[in-house]
């Protein structure tokens, strides 16, 4: 059992003896009436809750991001609370004198069902908490650097088509945003691809010595880029090149990230995925819950924006491989207080995918696990103030 283990079943029990035990003396020794009692001990135990879990159990962890604030735990918890009073009364009705079993008896399916509803107000409150956090503008130092974009392109065996879609890629972006810097990273493709990107006008051309993942390739590319907005996207370029205008307009209005969203209710899919994988995309959406506290419909969209410094400080410290690396990305965001901003997509799906969905899906969920274990050992967390580390990002990236 893990130390924060230990300590939340230590205030869980502490809860529930204030709980119970206030109910039991207000009841028996007190005359109060049941549902006054109830409501008095309910009340005296989410106190306890909230004091006990934001002292000792947890103490400057963002997953207690609803433990720290008084209002935000009072709208997870009310509805739990009002629930269990509701079910103890009931129970108890038309009885002047409750025995000790039967307020116990009461407690248990009342218990249940509150524990139920705090779960998911719990979850849907923090939500609302995370993302409004994300969408609060915050002042960040201007960057400096000759080079305003860089494109970060994960290509693995593209031998054919690599080389045009790099050029489309240049031609789209060049107009509006002037001259960028494209990084092609190569997954162990051990065929023509980084030829081929070459030839396509890849500015930098990386080759990863084996075949590591999309995640792998992105956190290569992303550590390498040298301009002021590092954004990533596919090499079929399955999102039309010309909305990364967006994201670099949204980045350099003050977004520390922003991620496109082919879930939202602005989105074009010209021409959706095959529903299997529509079907694991909204599961593995799901399982995401455990790691990220934000509610995010579309973690894998392949179309993210980040400012330099804010890029190498995340991807400095990911280590997911695989395509789950997303899942860490966000995880990151949040731990940080980044902003971050959802935009829409057009997507043109590329049916002739590889992927083979359900290995790739069990795979995925078995990385999520891995984030959360590695964030609870600490893994992911600054040495320092955010700003500094920002700083300290961007001095290393000026340097190059």
């Amino acid at each position: 059992m893990t130390r924060r283990l230990r300590r939340f079943v230590a205030v869980g029990g502490l809860v529930t003896i204030v709980h119970l035990g206030l109910l039991l003396v207000l009841v028996r020794a007190a005359g109060f009436p049941v549902v006054l009692a109830a409501l008095t001990s309910v009340t005296a135990a989410a106190v306890t809750s909230y004091l006990g879990h934001r002292m000792v159990t947890f103490a400057g962890d963002p997953y207690a991001l609803v433990d720290h604030r008084p209002r935000a735990f009072a709208l997870a918890v009310g509805p739990a609370a009002l629930v269990d009073v509701a079910i103890v009364t009931l129970l108890t009705l038309g009885v002047d004198d409750p025995s000790v079993m039967r307020l116990l008896v009461a407690q248990v399916p009342a218990l249940a069902a509150a524990s139920i509803v705090r779960l998911l107000t719990y979850r849907r409150v923090l939500f609302a908490a995370v993302r409004a956090e994300q969408r609060q503008p915050v002042d960040r130092p201007e960057l400096s650097g000759d080079v305003r974009v860089s494109v970060v392109v994960p290509v693995y065996r593209e031998p054919d088509r690599i080389a045009p879609n790099l050029r489309r890629l240049r031609e789209s972006l060049t107009g509006p945003l002037g001259p960028i810097e494209i990084v092609a990273v190569d997954d162990g493709s051990g065929d023509e691809t980084p030829d081929q990107a070459r030839a396509g006008g890849a500015d930098v051309v990386l080759v990863q010595p084996g075949n590591r993942g999309k995640g792998a390739a992105v956190r290569r590319g992303m550590l390498a880029a040298t301009g002021r907005s590092v954004l990533f996207t596919d090499a079929d370029l399955a999102y039309p090149p010309e909305q990364l205008v967006e994201l670099v307009e949204r980045l350099e209005a003050g977004c520390d990230v922003v991620v496109g969203n082919r879930r939202h209710p602005d989105a074009l899919l010209r021409q959706g995925p095959p529903r299997i994988r529509e079907l694991g995309s909204l599961v593995f959406n799901l399982v995401t819950h455990a790691v990220l506290l934000g509610h995010y419909r579309d973690t894998q969209c392949g179309l993210k924006g980040f400012r330099r410094d804010v890029a190498r400080s995340i991807f400095s410290r990911t280590t997911i491989d695989g395509f789950a690396f997303d899942v860490e990305v966000l995880h990151i965001v949040e731990k940080d207080h980044l902003t971050l901003l959802e935009v829409p997509v057009v997507l043109d799906d590329d049916e002739a995918s590889t992927i083979s969905v359900l290995p790739v899906a069990l795979r995925m969920v078995r990385d999520v696990v891995r984030v959360r274990r590695r964030s609870s050992a600490g893994r992911y967390d600054l040495d320092g103030p955010l700003d500094e580390a920002l700083a300290d990002a961007d001095r290393v990236a000026s340097d190059r």
